[in-house]
């Protein structure tokens, strides 16, 4: 490595050490903590009935965070909204199961997805993602009164009509466009200087009946991101032939909507954080805690309402897609735990394994890890390990409430996004699921 390219990271370095994240504050954990303090009786009669570990998935949250989510758009969108629940973020059959009697759509990623998605009786799907095998564009074409396919690259517009012309059968779909066609982001859609090419290249292929277009840009703390590419992509449809763009009926802006809560991070889940934990592993303190600010849902739909009116409203008779994941599933399940061995006044062992969350989350990521059994809303240094033999396999540092022991409760709130989707068969079992409910909380796998 050059002595300039030497400088340049130390520079990067300092410059990160110099401006970390806002500080979580205090006040803020221990108004989320009384939130689950205040639900204390129905997450331990859950742990009663049915043991732990345990994810226990939230009803009433998803039903609450669906509306929110609905209305927030459906009343500030200058074009009608459908919204598609993007089953990735939490592919449990209960979470989806749910949404759909709110009124939502899902949006699929995979044949495995798609086919959930049909046995649960969804009426409305879009089929989104790369790679798609020619059994799973023939699952799609078996249901094609409920399905849109989302193509992703100009080699499956011509897979998906070689199985349409051999079926005699037409298709609704759309193309997926790439804000960001650089790096590890490229394995996504098209570029948007290639739609002219992509649509020349679908009048050919007559069953196929290209009618929409989606771009999804991830990590969205705030609408910056996608109202640029909405501006981007009214001024390339300006410049396409009148008589294709008129004829579009969605523009499908993807998700990838941040919660209100903002991004909670240890120390080490910062670029600061990595560089001492690299070069001064002395001087990361645990209890040092990071507040990445998201925005407000409605102000995500006021920035949206004003780039689509903007940019696309009389362009065609359009309907917008929303595909929002974490913002729904975030709250909707909640992991129980007990610990099984108090091996010193600041380290125990809980019966459930970091499996359940697919990766090793917390070593960068903060949730605070309550106590129910002994409740409190004042916080304990302790490390907090999971059962699986590995020292990666940690909740947390700390602990809310009064005291930690043997056969205690633990939870951890807010673990529906990105988590039961990856847990993973390893070492330990997976925990199962049971429904908070007040009276009689049911079970399934």
């Amino acid at each position: 490595m050059s002595d300039a390219s030497t400088k340049t990271i130390l520079s990067m370095a300092a410059s990160a050490l110099s401006a970390p994240p806002q500080l979580l504050s205090l006040k803020d954990i221990q108004a989320f903590v009384d939130q689950y303090l205040a639900r204390r009786d129905a997450f331990l009669n859950v742990a009663n009935l049915h043991g732990s570990p345990l994810y226990v998935l939230d009803h009433e949250r998803i039903e609450k965070r669906a509306w929110q989510f609905r209305i927030a758009f459906e009343e500030r969108l200058p074009v009608p909204v459908s919204v598609y629940y993007a089953m990735k973020s939490n592919n449990c059959p209960l979470v989806a199961e749910k949404l759909l009697t709110c009124g939502l759509g899902l949006d699929v990623s995979s044949g495995k997805e798609l086919k959930t998605a049909l046995e649960l009786g969804a009426e409305k799907i879009v089929f989104s993602g790369p790679g798609k095998t020619d059994f799973e564009l023939t699952l799609a074409m078996d249901h094609t009164e409920r399905v849109t396919v989302l193509l992703d690259s100009f080699s499956e517009l011509e897979k998906l009509s070689t199985i349409a012309s051999r079926r005699h059968q037409d298709i609704r779909a759309g193309v997926r466009l790439t804000p960001n066609p650089q790096g590890l982001w490229r394995k996504f859609g098209i570029p948007l200087s290639q739609l002219q090419d992509f649509i020349s290249l679908a009048k050919d292929c007559s069953r196929v009946r290209l009618v929409g277009l989606q771009f999804h840009s991830s990590w969205n703390l705030s609408a910056e991101a996608q109202c640029a590419f909405i501006a981007e992509l009214g001024h390339t449809l300006r410049q396409l032939p009148s008589t294709w763009v008129s004829r579009l009926e969605f523009v499908d802006i993807g998700g990838g909507y941040w919660p209100e809560q903002g991004e909670w991070l240890q120390d080490a889940g910062t670029t600061g954080g990595t560089v001492r934990k690299l070069l001064a592993p002395a001087t990361v303190e645990w209890n040092k805690r990071h507040h990445l600010l998201s925005t407000p849902i409605g102000d995500f739909a006021d920035k949206l309402a004003t780039a689509i009116q903007d940019n696309l409203v009389g362009l065609a008779d359009l309907s917008v897609y929303l595909e929002p994941g974490r913002w729904l599933s975030h709250e909707s399940m909640h992991l129980l735990m007990t610990v099984v061995d108090r091996k010193a006044s600041d380290v125990v062992i809980t019966n459930a394994g970091t499996n359940a969350v697919g990766w090793e989350r917390f070593e960068t990521d903060f949730f605070p890890v309550i106590n129910l059994t002994r409740p409190g809303n004042i916080e304990r240094r302790c490390d907090v390990h999971g059962c699986l033999c590995t020292p990666h396999d940690i909740w947390g540092y700390s602990v809310w409430g009064q005291d930690i022991c043997q056969n205690d409760i633990l939870l951890i709130p807010c673990q529906g996004a990105y988590t039961y989707s990856l847990r993973q068969d390893f070492i330990k079992d997976i925990p199962k699921v049971a429904i908070l409910e007040q009276n009689s909380p049911a079970i399934t796998q």
